[in-house]
């Protein structure tokens, strides 16, 4: 069973757990966010796609965590544990996604450091990697914000619209991560 996701703090943004209750408020704001996503990602837009993405974040590899907003709870972005390995690597890949009535508020940010704790602290995961396309400023200048490093880049990394794209890696480690028997 996956471990939980971390509940409501003192700050604007919490993390909790996407469900199939999301899926008219997230397909509406993936909706209306498309402007802001193109060319980078392709996120959930239909009822059927919503359903493959959930029966995703069901699986033990995989964690699907929506930014909320405080005051009104309601889903200002997604963030994704994806392809978690356990063993000696303890390591995953992060997706992640601004709905764009909430782009640039910072909340993005806040919920980023709330899954960094939680991947670490909660998931005892050493290692998370964010994979960028290198023409999109914003994304990187968030996962600068938040500690990762850049360690280089990837060709013809993803396929995403149609075309294979370069990504930059760029990663955050916890050093205090030790393996558990």
């Amino acid at each position: 069973m996956a471990a939980k996701a971390p509940h409501k703090n003192q700050a604007r943004a919490y993390l909790r757990r996407v469900d199939a209750n999301d899926r008219s408020e997230f397909l509406q704001l993936m909706r209306i966010s498309r402007h802001l996503h193109q060319p980078w990602i392709s996120p959930p837009l239909t009822d059927l796609s919503f359903q493959h993405y959930l029966s995703r974040t069901n699986r033990e590899d995989h964690e699907g965590l929506l930014v909320c907003q405080q005051e009104d709870d309601r889903i200002a972005g997604v963030i994704n544990i994806n392809n978690m390995v356990r063993g000696s690597f303890l390591s995953a890949s992060l997706g992640y996604y601004a709905g764009a009535t909430f782009a640039g508020k910072g909340l993005m940010r806040e919920g980023l450091e709330l899954v960094k704790q939680f991947a670490f602290n909660d998931l005892g995961l050493h290692r998370l990697e964010a994979n960028i396309q290198p023409d999109n400023h914003r994304s990187i200048a968030l996962v600068q914000q938040c500690g990762f490093h850049h360690e280089g880049m990837s060709r013809d990394f993803l396929f995403i619209n149609g075309k294979w794209r370069d990504h930059q890696r760029w990663t955050c480690v916890d050093a205090r991560t030790t393996l558990r028997g």
